[in-house]
């Protein structure tokens, strides 16, 4: 049996989906069973055999990574998302099983430094991200990173909820102690500068919409419901959403996605046309991997010419994008009655104290705590249940002299 502390060469699915059982304790409301996605992206333990040589052909032995591994892995994140799963009726969660020091599906493609701070990290991985070489990193990206976005877009892509269980260190680097669990709903630009980092996503995405990734009212109720059953909890602490994780990416999907819907309501001729698809597409390319997209973001706004003989197809490509933003601009409600959509997905992340569902000894991982993981796990679901069931469709309680519009609260 292989040790639970352990990385394996051995092929596994690259996106999982790991069935549960066991008591229903929280079942969730009939009409959003199905809507519901919970998932892991940073608690596998995947490493391929292929990239465990480095530039030169060596071997890269264990011991070069090894204490990387331990102390990247969001240790107790599975069971934990197990549990809720569980207690929710779910018939099981996704877990992305590469290990976080080769891969990080959380963050944007790209090569991680040695002493990169934490929201300004790549996918790739460092010691590896010095290790491997150009084609290394390329075959990564193409055969795991973007095999793994493909399969997650097919899942996400029709729910209401979506939960990444994380875990994360007992203490902040000063020694202070973090709370038992940290809910986070907001990206790292906007709460530094207030808006979204400027040049990865279309800036026909409004930053309002990027205030909140999910409804503050969830938010609060797991809050409530977790510090009644004696659990502390903190609100997008000790850090926030970075821009290149799946929470944050799938808003903007989301969003475009809607007015994509939207605009071919009254423009249905437009469909298939290929100006269309290429703006659709770099609309949606939340995962900043095409290529084709790149070229016309750059064309649009940088104002770079199109490639040799492609003049014709990109300025076909501008004229869509210009009756797009002025679909948006002559029906000016459509960001407000997104925003405050019942229908407006929320992207949540929770981070659990890792010590709380883990033993360690020092900053080694020696075996789970199952009991820790499940109480928390079944406060969650209690949480979740209690919100769809009572407060999502509450009624509007907030007068309108403060400028509330009903709906979602984000």
């Amino acid at each position: 049996m292989m040790n639970l502390t352990d990385y394996s060469t051995e092929p596994v699915e690259l996106l999982e989906f790991v069935p549960v059982a066991g008591e229903v304790l929280h079942p969730l409301p009939e009409p959003f069973r199905g809507r519901v996605m919970i998932d892991t992206v940073h608690d596998g333990a995947y490493i391929p055999a292929e990239f465990l040589e480095d530039e030169g052909g060596r071997a890269i032995g264990a011991e070069r990574f090894r204490g990387d591994y331990e102390r990247e892995r969001d240790w107790g994140a599975s069971m934990v998302a197990g549990f809720l799963s569980a207690a929710l009726g779910m018939e099981g969660f996704y877990q992305v099983n590469i290990a976080r020091v080769l891969m990080d599906f959380g963050r944007f493609p790209g090569v991680t430094g040695r002493d990169a701070e934490h929201l300004s990290r790549y996918a790739i991985n460092y010691p590896f991200s010095q290790l491997l070489s150009y084609e290394k990193k390329k075959h990564l990206l193409e055969s795991y990173y973007d095999v793994i976005s493909a399969s997650t877009d097919a899942v996400v892509r029709d729910r209401m909820i979506k939960i990444a269980i994380h875990t994360y260190d007992p203490v902040n680097p000063s020694g202070v102690q973090r709370p038992h669990v940290s809910l986070l709903n907001r990206s790292s630009s906007m709460q530094e500068r207030g808006a979204l980092q400027r040049g990865l996503f279309d800036p026909m995405y409004p930053d309002v919409l990027a205030e909140f990734t999910a409804d503050r009212v969830l938010l609060s109720r797991i809050s409530l419901t977790l510090e009644k059953h004696g659990v502390p909890v903190a609100h997008n602490y000790p850090y926030c959403l970075p821009e290149g994780s799946i929470e944050v990416r799938s808003q903007v999907w989301f969003y475009f996605n809607y007015l994509r819907r939207r605009f071919l309501t009254l423009h249905p001729e437009t469909e298939g046309l290929p100006g269309y698809r290429r703006v659709w597409a770099m609309l949606m390319d939340t995962n900043l991997r095409s290529t084709e997209s790149e070229a016309l973001r750059s064309h649009l706004h940088m104002f770079r010419r199109a490639p040799p003989g492609r003049e014709a197809e990109f300025r076909a490509a501008r004229e869509a994008y210009r009756a797009v933003c002025t679909f948006v601009r002559e029906h000016p409600r459509i960001v407000n009655e997104y925003r405050f959509s019942p229908d407006r997905p929320s992207s949540l992340g929770i981070e659990v104290r890792k010590d709380l569902v883990w033993e360690f000894d020092g900053r080694r991982p020696v075996r789970p705590r199952p009991e820790n993981a499940r109480a928390i796990a079944e406060s969650l679901a209690e949480a979740i249940a209690i919100y769809l069931s009572r407060d999502r469709d509450a009624p509007d309680s907030v007068p309108r002299r403060f400028g509330y519009m009903g709906g979602d609260r984000r």
